[in-house]
């Protein structure tokens, strides 16, 4: 099943079980896919649905922080409610000890001596994450790693 069609389901259930804030975050979500099939001319592939979750997710993160700055919590939480709801569709994220490994193994597979290879590194790193580990993160590691 595509993760629209799961959605869709989900959408169904919180809509019988009256759960209007969740029906609400779930068409965003729906919707978010739908726009990117229109503008891809065809059907998604796993990995672009999944990209679609993940700019979904940074942008309810980055609204929930802009919201909690301005002393607004209610949209705050809102956001974040949508938020873990995104994350329940995405695979789980690494831990530490597995992104360790995989900078370890992708500064061994391209040869990395230095600081000037963290591009080849990271490019290698996010391929063998396999959007499971947030890049910022995974930058540092490799940073920290490379210098």
């Amino acid at each position: 099943m595509s993760l629209v069609e799961r959605i869709q389901q989900d959408v169904k259930r919180a809509m019988k079980a009256r759960e209007m804030q969740k029906v609400r975050a779930l068409r965003m979500l729906s919707a978010a896919l739908k726009n990117a099939q229109v503008d891809s001319g065809g059907t998604l592939s796993e990995e672009e649905e999944l990209a679609v979750l993940r700019r979904q997710l940074k942008q309810r993160e980055e609204a929930a922080e802009a919201y909690r700055k301005a002393g607004r919590e209610e949209q705050a939480a809102g956001e974040e409610y949508e938020a873990a709801l995104v994350r329940e569709y995405l695979p789980a994220p690494l831990s530490e000890e597995e992104m360790e490994g995989i900078v370890e193994r992708a500064i061994e597979e391209t040869g990395a001596t230095g600081m000037k290879d963290m591009g080849r590194v990271m490019g290698r790193a996010t391929a063998l994450a396999g959007g499971r580990a947030e890049g910022r993160r995974l930058a540092e590691l490799v940073r920290s790693r490379l210098q």
